[in-house]
């Protein structure tokens, strides 16, 4: 979706038609500090309250996002373009959220005893900080704001959003459903502000954390900006997963996986399965499924239930990947499917493979945001493992081979990412920690490990 700012307004634009949704007004300077302030009074207020009652608020959000079901996934899909029937998925995503979150809260941040070296006692306690801004991109418009939302709100928090503006809908509604569900005012407010307004909430004195989730540019300038504040942040950033087919794989199952891992979310996931390193023994039997199976997905409108495949976010987006396409193949990559913008309205983009992939080229170094994959020939699985780690990025990753036992191995012992996923494809569950290393930055979300990210570890020592 593609996004203009004229005469402070905010214009949403679909991305299956290239026609215009609505257009919102930015808020004032004045107005951010407004609503800064309200959020730090209504958190004095809500960190007092038990997990008890704090857990019954959050469950009702839950209820409420599966209320506004219909209404919320039909918005998602008219402002990026993903499937409908993946924007009602992520509804209930952040639905098993909320109810995780709120039936496990007091078990994650409960007190801690420990006997002192002196014999005494000590007691560790969790304490809510303050005001958590979040910066959050478009690819999953509500479970994004849901992630760190309501980890943090049941820990006693209180919430900024800056939501990516193509995406404002979405984020208004979100509001409204929060609001609909009982949640006290001020505890979940969304910034409608530009880059420089930004900057004035991270610096602002109510603010205690700062999390982002976007490209690793956008990390650089966050991290810095939260650093020089001294204040907390994470970093969920992008990534060039590799999924590995060993030579023992069941190559029908890592066929199927693979075109789900790349094309889910019309291929604009941060953990999705990007560059998939084949074993030579069985190279050239996946590669001719795999481009096969890619060739005959139907790409169409989101809203359809036949459609494997929307259009990109936003024109510029589409620009993007097809020049990371273009410049692959300029270094020496070989085009095996798609790879042509198709006449027509709308941002749409066919899935494309390559092979030939090596180091210099987009599809190898970077990271390519749409349905387009890279092919990459291993000679052994010690040389399948070295290219898997052989990049800046380690979010997520894929290991196919029948025996599991040594997949763990290798995924325990070898895999340089955060997350792993064996004989399968997967994007975030609740009850597992969510998040990378290197450039795909620090900290984590999801099972209790979010809730801590943003408290205060108070240590108490008695005589």
């Amino acid at each position: 979706m593609k996004t203009t700012a004229i005469k402070n307004d905010i214009t949403t634009i679909n991305p299956t038609t290239g026609k215009t949704l609505t257009s919102y007004t930015y808020m004032t300077d004045e107005d951010v500090k407004n609503t800064i302030d309200k959020s730090h009074k209504a958190f004095l207020n809500w960190k007092s309250k038990s997990y008890n009652e704090r857990g019954k608020i959050i469950k009702a959000i839950g209820k409420e996002l599966l209320n506004y079901k219909p209404e919320l996934a039909e918005l998602m899909t008219s402002e990026m373009g993903k499937l409908l029937t993946q924007s009602q998925q992520e509804v209930d995503l952040c639905a098993g959220i909320c109810d995780y979150s709120a039936n496990n809260a007091s078990e994650f941040l409960k007190n801690e005893e420990r006997k002192l070296q002196d014999g005494s006692k000590g007691i560790i306690t969790y304490a809510p900080i303050g005001v958590i801004y979040g910066i959050q991109p478009w690819n999953y418009p509500s479970y994004q704001v849901i992630r760190y939302t309501i980890t943090n709100l049941m820990a006693g928090n209180s919430i900024l959003l800056k939501h990516a503006a193509n995406v404002t809908g979405t984020a208004k509604l979100l509001e409204s459903i929060f609001k609909a569900a009982g949640l006290p005012d001020g505890l979940f407010s969304v910034l409608l502000i530009d880059h420089d307004q930004s900057d004035l909430v991270i610096d602002n004195k109510h603010v205690r954390g700062i999390t982002l989730t976007g490209s690793p540019k956008a990390g650089e300038i966050i991290g810095e900006k939260a650093g020089k504040a001294l204040k907390k942040s994470v970093l969920e950033l992008g990534s060039n997963d590799a999924y590995i087919v060993l030579e023992d794989a069941d190559i029908e199952l890592a066929v199927r996986t693979s075109v789900m891992g790349r094309i889910y979310n019309n291929g604009e996931t941060c953990i999705a399965a990007k560059r998939f390193v084949v074993v030579d023994a069985v190279y050239d039997e996946f590669k001719d499924a795999f481009v096969k199976a890619m060739e005959n997905l139907k790409v169409g409108n989101p809203m359809d239930s036949d459609t494997k495949l929307g259009p990109i976010a936003r024109e510029d987006l589409r620009n993007t990947l097809h020049e990371q396409v273009k410049k692959s193949i300029e270094n020496g990559a070989k085009l095996l499917c798609g790879g042509k913008i198709p006449e027509g309205e709308g941002f749409f983009y066919p899935a494309t493979v390559l092979e030939n992939v090596t180091s210099g080229q987009p599809a190898y170094d970077d990271e390519l945001f749409g349905p387009a994959a890279a092919l990459i020939r291993a000679k052994d699985e010690e040389d399948a493992m070295r290219i898997a780690n052989d990049s800046r990025f380690g979010l997520g990753g894929g290991i196919f081979s029948k025996d599991v036992d040594h997949a763990i191995e290798l995924a325990e012992k070898h895999f340089d990412t955060g997350m792993i996923f064996i004989n399968k494809f997967g994007t975030a569950y609740p009850n597992m920690p969510f998040g990378g290393v290197k450039d795909s930055g620090f900290g984590r979300e999801h099972g209790g490990f979010g809730m801590k990210e943003f408290v205060n570890a108070k240590s108490i020592m008695i005589g």
